[in-house]
This record gives C-alpha cells, sequence and structure tokens, in this order.
C-alpha cells in the first residue's frame, strides 16, 4: 500500500547509503534528502530497502526509540513504497539488484547512490545513476 504517490514529479530511488550519509554525516546527501523532504521530486523506496536502511541506522547509529519511530514515520509519509514484481539479477551484489528493481517498479528517473558497482552501470533501462553531487548538478540544469 502506497502511503504517497508521486505524480508529475522527477521520481527518484535515494539508496540507503545516501539515505545514511544523509541522516549521518551531512554534506551532498543531505542537500538532497532535504529537497526530497521539500518536495521537489518524489521519492520512491521498496519495503526490503525501507527495512535494509532501519537496519543499519539501528546497528551502527542507533537512535533513541523515539528518534527510531520517527525516521520510521517519515519514511512512510515521504516515500512512495513500491512493490517489486520483476527480478534482476545483474550485479554481483543483491542489494545492489534490488535497488534496480525498486527503480524500475517506481518507474524511477533517477537513482542517486555512492556504490560504485551501481554507478558504473550509468544508466539502467532508462534510469540514470548518478552521484548525489551529480544529482544536484543536474536538479539545477533542469530547474
Amino acid at each position: 500500500m502506497n502511503t504517497v504517490t508521486v505524480k508529475n514529479l522527477l521520481r527518484v530511488l535515494l539508496d540507503t547509503n545516501i539515505l545514511i550519509s544523509a541522516v549521518v554525516f551531512g554534506g551532498k546527501p543531505d542537500e538532497v534528502l532535504s529537497l526530497a523532504l521539500e518536495g521537489k521530486f518524489g521519492v520512491v523506496i521498496s519495503p526490503i530497502l525501507s527495512v535494509e536502511l532501519l537496519d543499519v541506522v539501528n546497528k551502527k547509529f542507533p537512535l533513541s526509540k523515539n528518534d527510531f519511530r520517527l525516521l520510521e514515520r517519515q519514511l512512510k509519509s515521504t516515500f512512495e513504497i513500491v512493490n517489486p514484481t520483476e527480478s534482476i539479477d545483474i550485479l554481483k551484489d543483491t542489494a545492489d539488484n534490488r535497488v534496480l528493481e525498486a527503480a524500475i517498479e517506481g518507474k524511477c528517473d533517477y537513482i542517486v547512490t555512492g556504490d560504485k558497482e551501481l554507478l558504473r552501470l550509468k544508466v539502467f533501462e532508462g534510469v540514470k545513476i548518478v552521484t548525489a553531487e551529480r544529482f544536484l548538478d543536474e536538479l539545477k540544469i533542469e530547474d
């Protein structure tokens, strides 16, 4: 069930590493996340990616129970949740394949990631795969 429907906006999948970098370290990933939270573009996530994000945050960067619940609520209220129906198995890392599946199911325009294997693809089935810095540059061009 989608809690948010993204219509007529640029559709973007923010990889888990970008979301964690945004929350923990700031920088360009945080700029990207801030724009998403402002509604400048639509963000897509799948249940598998959501669980991965919450699991990594909980294990590596423990939050208080209240902050953790707030993060969960923010995900559900801001991101469109898609359930991929197509299975992709082109990359060595299974988690990277799950990112591609969610982006395809969510009809995304971009995947924003720091993952080198994903970035090497550059484009997958019409979805541009870029770093946070490159995405911000491309947003400026499209404005």
